[in-house]
């Protein structure tokens, strides 16, 4: 069953259509400021108190669910965050379309859809080809943040990043389970007041990657991408 579209009329939305060139979305913000993402805003618990201790910093937050848009963009007219703006759109569609190579000073992903099914799981966003792709929009030392409450999908990434050339570790093991001063959404705390952990890890691009010595992006139609590309409301 199709879900009803709620119009959105905030002033901290973009509508996908009133994007010309890549360059509209830094332009859209009130101050010219290093650019982070974060994909799956959820309801806007996590990008909301990260952009309030982080005002020096714009955030881009995006999710494939209209309500989701909706609440985040409610939280932040009513915290008065200028620094945060919001889109309704695919990732590695928004990659590929509206996004600047070497622009993203971060990139946070937490607690993606884990398609726990066998079958399901090439339909996961963070794998090799994502992470080799989102080399080309990160600036160099720019910061990959990656969250899961799903101990597979952390294993799955956690063996391919140390083999991905481009990023290196920044924490002393594959993840941790605990991360001071990063935000916990209301989703992750759900799992950890029953007891079960999250896996954080925190990678960043190499200052000396040359980034014309690797594939250009190759943004694969995936699930949701076949989503974003067919116009599904």
């Amino acid at each position: 069953m199709t879900q009803r579209v709620i119009q959105i009329d905030s002033p901290c939305f973009i509508e996908r259509e009133s994007l010309q060139t890549p360059t509209d979305i830094a332009n859209r913000f009130p101050k010219r400021q290093p650019l982070a993402l974060e994909i799956g805003c959820g309801l806007g618990h996590f990008v909301t108190e990260l952009a309030a201790a982080n005002p020096q910093t714009n955030y881009l937050a995006i999710d494939i669910y209209n309500k989701g848009c909706l609440k985040t963009c409610r939280k932040l007219e009513a915290l008065e965050l200028d620094n945060v703006l919001v889109m309704r759109i695919e990732a590695r569609y928004l990659l590929s379309h509206y996004i600047e190579k070497q622009s993203l000073s971060a990139v946070y992903i937490n607690c993606p859809d884990p398609w726990p099914k066998k079958r399901h799981r090439s339909r996961r966003l963070v794998g090799s080809n994502f992470l080799q792709s989102l080399l080309h929009y990160l600036q160099p030392e720019a910061d990959f943040f990656f969250s899961t409450d799903f101990f597979n999908y952390a294993e799955q990434v956690a063996a391919i990043l140390p083999e991905t050339t481009g990023y290196h570790n920044c924490l002393p093991t594959n993840w941790v389970t605990e991360l001071p001063g990063y935000p916990v959404s209301k989703y992750m705390q759900r799992f950890l007041d029953l007891g079960q952990p999250i896996y954080f890890m925190h990678y960043r691009r190499d200052k000396e990657l040359q980034l014309e010595k690797l594939p250009e992006p190759d943004i694969r139609p995936g699930f949701r991408v076949r989503w974003e590309r067919a116009g599904n409301e």
